[in-house]
């Protein structure tokens, strides 16, 4: 099989976190959204076990009580954030978009919470770092499934302060963790671009750390 580099090229690097861009107004298809999920679960995984979960929350109510976990988690940062950063500046624009979402979260058409069967152990951290290795690949290709798709998305993890209400509202039972929370819509538009990013050459060591 041969791949379409420059198409592949193109979905890897403008798959971006999207928050103001996500349509608010049109329906997410079920069929769509598990398309992408069966996707997702073809990541590589720790040992194989395959032990992701994926609760995909389209109930008004249900996405109410979300961001409300979500507001709760992350308001105070968010805001103030917004508040002390640089007029015009790149991070003042991603706080604005972050702001953004924490105001219409509950707007989102579609939330999906991935879980893992299994309780994380902080105690190791090469069991910390399998556990998360497990987890996010597959989410990281759920969300290209969906740029694919025309869907947007952006990983956030703020909800996870309040991660036992979260776990109480969807009847999470013992013994699995919520890893983050994807908003999923359709979006406004799907002329991404490529961020802005060092050179790899500054980034990359061969052999030894600085070499």
């Amino acid at each position: 099989m041969e791949f379409d580099l420059q198409q592949t090229d193109a979905l890897l690097s403008t798959t971006r976190s999207v928050r103001k861009r996500l349509d608010l107004q049109r329906p997410v298809e079920r069929e769509v959204i598990l398309e992408c999920l069966q996707l997702a679960t073809q990541a590589p995984t720790g040992s194989n076990r395959q032990g992701w979960r994926w609760l995909v929350v389209t109930d008004p109510d249900q996405r109410k009580g979300l961001a409300e976990c979500y507001r709760r988690g992350g308001e105070a940062y968010l805001r103030g954030a917004l508040e002390s950063a640089e007029a015009g500046s790149q991070d003042m624009r991603v706080l604005e978009s972050a702001n953004y979402l924490l105001d219409h979260l509950h707007e989102v058409p579609v939330h999906v919470i991935p879980c893992m069967s299994t309780e994380l152990n902080r105690e190791s951290i090469a069991y910390e770092a399998g556990f998360w290795g497990s987890i996010f690949p597959a989410v990281w290709s759920f969300q290209l499934a969906l740029r694919s798709r025309g869907l947007g998305s952006v990983l956030t993890t703020l909800h996870l302060v309040c991660a036992d209400e979260a776990a109480k509202l969807l009847e999470i039972p013992a013994g699995f963790t919520q890893a983050a929370l994807l908003p999923v819509a359709y979006t406004q538009g799907t002329d991404f671009q490529a961020a802005k990013r060092p050179p790899v050459s500054e980034l990359t060591y061969w052999d030894r750390w600085g070499s």
